[in-house]
């Protein structure tokens, strides 16, 4: 194949209409040989609906998927599946492939070497850290040379150092490339076209140039949009209020009211329906729980890890009310780990005063139970089930109508983080204790979250590799666990 030579071609597919709410209405798009694009869209859109089409995982409902003939595929996925958690290293890449490949493990090297990752082929998958096990999905992809490669939020839990290495990979990479991210930077470096999934016309609407010129324009358009609908809007009112005063006044003026209101009825339809993707997380409040003094957590000592050897360290740090703790470290060091001892009251040397309620973020999303609806979710935190308090908070993170009674292992990635969110504010913690608490999330609610957390006035401990996101939040004390 020559580059530029079309590859993938969607001719007027739809998915999903097995469901209340489909996915796709008849979405059309193309993509060349050598094409680096951005994949945008809401939490919840269907982006990863996007890439099982592509690679055949699923069949759409009706229309066309055409497909160069002999491309390969592959994904990185965003999370290990729970089946996998406990393969080792070898295993892991073994099902990578259909049919077994003979020596397999210098290809492993290889691999790990281009993702910045030294690891045992023996060592369990679920033994490494989050930023780790980031690094072996992305690998797991690259390990079978594809045509295409669809990545899938591959810097969700990346170092810097992680994100830099990768960016100088795909700026190199010389075969096609779809990536699903909200990192602006990391897209905005290689990315040259951007596919937009709009949740609202459930389209593909394809822009070229990089991820920044592409998004001014879509704000540029919504823009116009709203400027348009609140003219109309005006006008709408105008017609309606010349509607009644002729029609009291009887005989021909009835005509000329019912002309009035069909000239608002026509200016309705002009209005142009505002972009549902386009919506951000209400801003919101995460109570603290009442009656809490004095300390609220200290950490005396902890472990990290080094040279791939544990070592403990002493400390001295006490969090009060109001006392934000940041966790630092690259990839691996055991910031996970230290958040998940504390959270569970594993630690030796890092102790929650006996009462607090403790509201615990992981990144994995291990806290929630799959098997559950968003309903049970939600309600199973709260101290007393009120059900306009668990609705209220569930709106305010864009979970709505039947979302709601939808099972967690069924949602996308961002919306199990939303849920998170949601949980976090009907429980009513003292101590916040969360890890990557932005992965996944549209980038439009970074903001609402930061502005949220240096609102709560209970004690925070936080890990976070987006910088934009942490230089939002007051941060009192930083333990690196690399020093």
């Amino acid at each position: 194949m020559s580059r530029g030579e079309l590859i993938v071609r969607f001719e007027k597919v739809s998915f999903g209409y097995r469901h209340t709410n489909p996915l796709l209405t008849e979405v059309d798009f193309t993509i060349r040989r050598g094409a680096k694009l951005t994949l945008m869209g809401q939490n919840g859109a269907g982006k990863s609906t996007i890439f099982q089409l592509v690679t055949g995982a699923i069949k759409p409902d009706s229309g066309l998927i055409h497909i160069a003939p002999d491309l390969t595929t592959a994904v990185s996925r965003q999370v290990v599946s729970r089946d996998q958690r406990e393969f080792t290293v070898r295993e892991f890449f073994e099902k990578c492939f259909e049919n077994k490949v003979y020596d397999i493990d210098p290809k492993i090297n290889a691999v790990l070497k281009v993702v910045n990752l030294k690891a045992e082929h023996e060592r369990k998958i679920k033994s490494f850290s989050g930023g780790q096990q980031a690094r072996l999905l992305l690998a797991s992809a690259l390990i079978q040379d594809p045509d295409l490669l669809l990545l899938d939020e591959p810097t969700n839990n990346l170092d810097k150092a992680g994100i830099a290495h990768l960016t100088d990979f795909l700026i190199n990479y010389k075969k096609s490339c779809i990536v699903i991210s909200h990192d602006a930077d990391f897209l905005n470096a290689f990315t040259e076209g951007v596919l937009y999934l709009s949740v609202y016309t459930k389209k593909i609407e394809q822009y070229a140039g990089n991820y920044f010129n592409v998004v001014a324009d879509i704000s540029a358009r919504i823009e116009k949009e709203n400027r348009k609908n609140a003219m109309l809007a005006k006008e709408i009112q105008q017609k309606k209020e010349q509607a009644n005063k002729f029609a009291f006044k009887g005989g021909q003026m009835r005509l000329v009211a019912k002309r009035m209101r069909d000239l608002a009825a026509e200016l309705e339809e002009e209005k142009v329906d505002i972009r549902k993707e386009d919506k951000t997380i209400r801003h919101f409040t995460i109570p603290f729980q009442a009656d809490l003094v004095g300390v609220i957590l200290r950490i005396t000592s902890y472990t990290a890890v080094r040279n791939h050897k544990t070592v403990t360290r002493e400390a001295d740090i006490s969090l009060h009310k109001n006392n934000r703790l940041l966790l630092m470290g690259p990839n691996g060091t055991g910031k996970t780990t230290l958040l998940e001892s504390i959270a569970l009251g594993t630690s030796k040397g890092a102790v929650v005063t006996s009462g607090v309620r403790i509201g615990y973020y992981r990144q994995d999303f291990s806290m929630l139970n799959f098997e559950d609806t968003v309903y049970d979710s939600l309600s199973c935190v709260m101290e007393k089930l009120i059900e306009e308090d668990l609705r209220a908070a569930a709106a305010n993170f864009l979970i709505t109508g039947d979302l709601i009674r939808t099972k967690i292992g069924n949602l996308s990635e961002g919306q199990k983080g939303l849920v998170a969110l949601a949980r976090l504010v009907l429980q009513k913690p003292g101590l916040l204790v969360l890890d990557e608490p932005t992965n996944h999330m549209n980038f439009r609610h970074i903001p609402v979250i930061a502005e949220a957390l240096n609102k709560y006035q209970g004690a925070l401990v936080l890990v976070s590799h987006v910088p934009e996101f942490v230089q939002k939040i007051r941060i009192d004390e930083v333990l690196d666990l690399e020093k």
